[in-house]
């Protein structure tokens, strides 16, 4: 008897050839039942609890069919949480963008073989290290005895920060303790999200479309307006993907780097944690999957998915 016949995996092997359909289920059953068991019901539980309400009394979760927990959502305390959190999301997203764009056509357009190399390399070393390290060492750069106020003084433009921090919402003690160093810190590290599927799109933009663009007459300024910025935008919304949705659920970095008004992420972090109130703690967290729901929906429809 030959070693083919009494080998199983060559059977098995030429069952699964006979059977094509059955390799395709064996391969993607894995995959599917860790994104249906444990991915999207973790989701249903976590909506499921947002449907349960909260004893005042007792402090217990009341297992029973209500609304009332979404009410709560509409008082003026979490709704200003609310918006502050998409504010800070869209106006991060924006900065990103405009810090990305010049940094990727660059890299796109004008850098060849290492220097290329060099960049990727730029972009992507911040990410190798970690999210904390990162955050606390923003922290530490923006205190008010950081390198930054220190640079300001000895280059007598103190005042400039002083004036910055002076105002209203946006300033603070430092920049570590406000709205401003939040800011900074977001866009630092989310920016390589940015940049990468904005150079992926600028990288598909055909040469010769730039070329007919010049030969017929048009600036650099209307290339870019009409034939460049169209062709790429799909590459920044799906940039701003990732950017407004980190930024729309963290609670790392708000809590450590600016004051102590809440975001999506803190609030529900404080909820689930020293509060107990857990159905509002779901219910805060099904606003970004709302949110980003709506935005994935406008997303897809201008081509950002083909830019991932």
């Amino acid at each position: 008897m030959s070693a083919a016949t009494t080998d199983p995996r060559g059977g098995l092997s030429d069952f699964f050839y006979r059977h094509s359909g059955l390799l395709t289920l064996a391969l993607l059953l894995p995959p599917l039942l860790w994104i249906g068991i444990v991915y999207l019901g973790s989701l249903f539980a976590l909506l499921l609890q947002s449907f349960y309400s909260l004893d005042e009394f007792s402090g217990l979760v009341v297992h029973e069919f209500t609304l009332t927990t979404y009410g709560h959502l509409f008082t003026a305390s979490n709704l200003t949480i609310i918006l502050r959190t998409a504010v800070m999301a869209a106006v991060v997203t924006m900065a990103s963008a405009i810090l990305a764009f010049p940094i990727a056509y660059y890299a796109a357009r004008y850098a060849k073989g290492g220097w290329k190399a060099l960049f990727y390399l730029a972009v992507m070393m911040p990410l190798w290290s970690s999210y904390l390290v990162k955050v606390y060492a923003w922290k530490l750069i923006l205190a008010k005895e950081g390198i930054i106020t220190w640079m300001a003084e000895k280059l007598h433009i103190g005042w400039l920060l002083d004036a910055l921090l002076a105002v209203p919402v946006i300033g603070g003690s430092s920049l570590s303790f406000s709205y401003i160093g939040t800011f900074i810190v977001f866009v630092y590290i989310w920016l390589p999200y940015m940049i990468l599927p904005t150079q992926a799109a600028l990288e598909r933009v055909p040469k010769n479309f730039i070329e007919a663009s010049a030969d017929l007459g048009a600036s650099p300024r209307q290339t870019f307006r009409t034939v460049i910025l169209p062709l790429a935008l799909p590459g920044v919304i799906a940039g701003s993907i990732f950017t407004f949705s980190l930024t729309l659920g963290d609670y790392i970095i708000p809590q450590i780097v600016g004051n102590s008004r809440p975001f999506i992420g803190t609030a529900v972090y404080a909820l689930q944690g020293t509060a107990g109130d857990i159905p509002l703690a779901a219910a805060f967290t099904v606003v970004p999957v709302v949110i980003m729901g709506f935005y994935l929906t406008i997303a897809r429809r201008m081509g950002a998915f083909d830019a991932l």
